[in-house]
């Protein structure tokens, strides 16, 4: 075990270790997303029937505008101010969807309006909730404005009692559904809960029949926007709130801007991910605030074998000037990122309050090569765990005890990353790196990186690690902690 405080040098077979830095100082430059072309023409939902007094349910009149827009070539669908009551909502191509300010989209809480459905993305075949907001297949689409969408995800989601106050846990019990055996969760009806053993045996079975999964919908949560291989997609200025699962999620997407949007959930809003870019290329995120009870900015290639196969990797990221408050990672790749990663700058964003700040994780059995990221300029305050982190061991995959196996198609790789221009004040740990015994972190380099923490930092299986003017200043403890480090200069300032 090597240990470190202020000016310790830590020399681990420096050999090699300037050509290691020059590959990491290669720019990345995503390429921008192309725009989508939205026909001039408007029209309202009010003129094809629809009612905002929140009462009326306004899904055939959304159907009607949206089909008759689409007959004249597309254009914008404005949604005046009011409560738009409403089940699930079909996007077209070359159709703008546009939110007048005091316009909110309320989505019904009645889980039998949201059918179960089979998902063909590329071949790789999945069953699925309807989503209330969804496209497939679409060719220049928007939803933009200033209003509001709500996708009434309080009906669908388990809630874990330690994440939330003992006046809200009784008042949630008061309100119906059911608890576990050990009173710790409650679900919305009792099919839900026995919705994780039932989908896993129909799972292991390779079914697709959506009768078979039925039962269990309020289980299979629906993502609020839900975007399947469409080209030139265009999101800004709207709020997303209150969705049952992930809350954007574009996937095997092309030319995707995501401008000024808002997105809030509760901080106890199970698997709550703000965005989760999968399988996506040339990607803008800029201007963005989120507040959610899981992943704020996330990036993923789909999960395991499925992901592997589908082979897309998330490329051409550019995500700037976003602010995240809570959450469990600010910016996050993984731990879904079996088609790989690559070419991703991320700079100028405020994290404050999340459980990490930069979060990459993953396990053995994931794949995928999460290669030339850069991030920059990333302010962090109040962080609850580590402020960057590299985890190996999500979900407690892979732990380090074991023997560890011979390298394979399911065995991840990260390298080649530039961290730069960070500076975390008040986290519980400033840094913790680990990689597996077979496969460690490869040529990372932090540079002009400030970290103030209760702890220290933790490096484990890393390989071509560089410092460059990195302060680690712990409040209790070694400043910094490495095993199994190789070929690494590892100096901290004072």
């Amino acid at each position: 075990m090597i240990t470190s405080r202020l000016l310790l040098l830590v020399l681990i077979s420096f050999a090699g270790s300037h050509a290691c830095r020059a590959s990491l100082t290669t720019a990345v430059t995503p390429v921008a997303p192309a725009a989508p072309q939205i026909p001039a023409q408007r029209s309202s939902v009010a003129d094809f029937g629809g009612v905002p007094d929140g009462e009326t349910l306004n899904t055939a009149a959304f159907s009607r505008a949206l089909a008759a827009l689409a007959e004249k070539g597309g254009g914008t669908l404005v949604v005046p101010p009011g409560i738009w009551l409403t089940g699930p909502i079909e996007l077209r191509s070359h159709i703008n969807l546009h939110l007048e300010a005091g316009a909110l989209i309320q989505f019904s809480r009645d889980p039998a309006l949201y059918p179960m459905r089979i998902v063909d993305a590329r071949g790789e075949k999945s069953i699925h909730t309807t989503s209330p907001l969804s496209g497939e297949k679409l060719e220049d689409v928007a939803i933009t404005g200033a209003g509001v969408i709500d996708g009434g995800g309080d009906v669908w989601r388990v809630i874990k009692k330690a994440k939330v106050t003992e006046g809200f846990w009784k008042d949630q019990i008061a309100s119906g559904g059911v608890t576990s055996a050990k009173g710790t969760e409650w679900w919305p009806s009792q099919a839900a809960m026995d919705g994780a053993a039932a989908t896993s045996a129909l799972n292991a079975t390779g079914a697709l029949d959506p009768a078979a999964y039925e039962p269990y919908r309020q289980f299979l949560r629906p993502r609020l926007l839900h975007l399947l291989d469409c080209r030139r997609v265009l999101i800004e200025g709207v709020t997303f709130r209150n969705s049952p699962n992930w809350t954007l999620h574009p996937w095997i997407c092309e030319d995707l801007t995501l401008r000024d949007v808002k997105i809030f959930n509760a901080p106890w809003a199970q698997n709550s991910d703000a965005m989760d870019i999968d399988s996506c290329r040339r990607v803008h995120v800029t201007g963005c605030i989120i507040d959610t009870g899981d992943d704020g900015l996330c990036i993923k290639s789909g999960k395991d074998a499925s992901g592997r196969r589908l082979g897309m990797p998330t490329e051409d990221v550019l995500i700037e000037n976003c602010t995240v408050y809570e959450a469990h990672g600010g910016f996050t790749i993984g731990s879904e990122m079996s088609g790989g990663v690559r070419n991703v700058l991320v700079r100028n964003c405020t994290f404050i309050g999340t459980d990490i700040g930069l979060r990459f994780k993953t396990a053995r059995g994931r794949g995928g090569v999460v290669e030339n990221i850069h991030i920059t300029g990333i302010h962090m305050t109040g962080i609850k765990n580590a402020a960057i982190d590299f985890n190996f061991f999500y979900a407690a995959r892979g732990k380090s005890a074991e023997t560890p196996p011979a390298p394979d198609e399911g065995t991840p790789t990260f390298r080649n990353i530039l961290i730069e221009d960070v500076i975390s004040r008040g986290s519980d740990t400033p840094l913790v790196m680990r990689g597996l015994p077979e496969m460690p972190l490869r040529d990372i380099t932090l540079h002009d990186v400030s970290l103030s923490s209760a702890h220290g930092a933790d490096l484990l299986n890393c390989d071509g690690i560089v410092f460059e003017r990195v302060q680690i200043h712990a409040a209790h403890g070694e400043a910094l902690t490495t095993r199994e480090v190789t070929r690494s200069t590892l100096p901290l300032l004072p």
